[in-house]
């Protein structure tokens, strides 16, 4: 595992969590109830975040010999 690529992956976690923040002020921007906010939320971030998670496990991962 290289330094480099764990700063690219803090850096990208870091970038994510800001976008994370931002898609969430958009959807509460216009809605009336916790659920016009919550739901459409998790159905798009949901996905971005377990897309994430398993491209850092990939990323991190010790080579095999």
């Amino acid at each position: 595992m290289r330094w480099s690529s764990v700063g690219g992956v803090v850096l990208a976690l870091a970038v994510l969590l800001l976008g994370t923040v931002l898609v969430f002020q958009a959807f509460d921007r216009n809605s009336n109830s916790a659920s016009d906010t919550i739901r459409p939320f998790v159905i798009t971030m949901g996905p971005v975040w377990a897309l994430t998670i398993w491209a850092v496990t990939v990323v991190l991962r010790k080579s095999r010999p």
